[in-house]
């Protein structure tokens, strides 16, 4: 990997971070995040344009991931509802390769090597210990299922791209629809089952929402780009430091508490998540 590239993938893992934290920094978190999907619409749409068109037979997988995105990002805005940035990113991002291992080796008879299993040891400590953390400093408890039921909605999209974008002969024009698709699925969900209410009318607000899906958008395909002319595995494995970034901007733009539990517990779960995409 050149060091372009490499800096390239570092910039994607940031973009990814910041965007969560400008969700965070939201006064209403699922406000932000419909924004966030209204504005993933005209994103995705201007890609369309100038991709190629997709297999038909990918449709049905991208309706699929975009469905499942509306379950990701309501487990998240309600995660980041009662917990800090800090706490929960981690969990959600360390948690959801974990599963992906797990289920691909119990439904898709993959083989589990030996090193895939001390990656789901390590990340399995490193989710323990930072979940130990919520409770030995008196945090919001029901942050957790709602982190975890975000990182299950991220594996199983996982494993819907997978095969969606392998069907629809173009990656990049796949990842747009999907775009697509989630953006309108959740945005239109949300208003459907909360009302207009929901929606932030602050113009601060929306051009944090168009913040964030640039930078959504951004290292979704930085990360695309990178695996073309990069070793997928490093490429996977370097995007996780996403995880790290989090946690400084949790810890030096919001003040979130940092403690040496709660740092070495990031440090654990990125170490595992970069053993299992290696």
């Amino acid at each position: 990997m050149s060091l372009g590239v490499f800096l390239a993938v570092l910039a994607a893992a940031f973009l990814h971070a910041l965007w969560n934290a400008l969700i965070k920094l939201g006064t209403s978190k699922v406000g932000a995040m419909v924004i966030l999907s209204i504005l993933e619409v005209p994103i995705g749409l201007a890609v369309v344009a100038f991709a190629p068109p997709i297999d038909l037979a990918a449709v049905p997988w991208v309706i699929a991931a975009g469905l499942t995105h509306f379950a990701y990002k309501f487990f998240l805005s309600y995660a980041y509802d009662r917990g800090d940035l800090s706490r929960v990113y981690p969990i959600a991002r360390g948690a959801a390769p974990m599963i992906v291992a797990l289920v691909g080796a119990a439904v898709l008879a993959d083989t589990v090597t030996t090193r895939q299993y001390a990656a789901i040891a390590v990340l399995a400590g490193g989710i323990l210990l930072m979940a130990r953390g919520v409770f030995a400093s008196g945090e919001n408890r029901r942050l957790l299922p709602f982190a975890l039921g975000s990182a299950l909605a991220t594996a199983t999209y996982t494993l819907i791209d997978g095969t969606g974008a392998r069907i629809s002969g173009s990656a990049v024009a796949y990842v747009a629809w999907v775009f697509v698709a989630d953006g309108l699925i959740f945005s239109v969900g949300m208003l459907a089952w909360r009302g207009r209410a929901v929606l932030p009318m602050q113009g601060h607000a929306w051009r944090m929402g168009a913040l964030a899906a640039a930078a959504s958008y951004g290292a979704y395909a930085i990360s695309i780009w990178a695996m073309t002319v990069a070793p997928i595995a490093l490429v996977a494995a370097l995007r996780e430091t996403s995880i790290l970034f989090a946690v400084l901007i949790g810890w030096l733009a919001f003040g979130e508490r940092m403690t040496g539990e709660k740092a070495l517990a990031a440090l654990v779960i990125v170490a595992g998540v970069i053993l299992s995409r290696m």
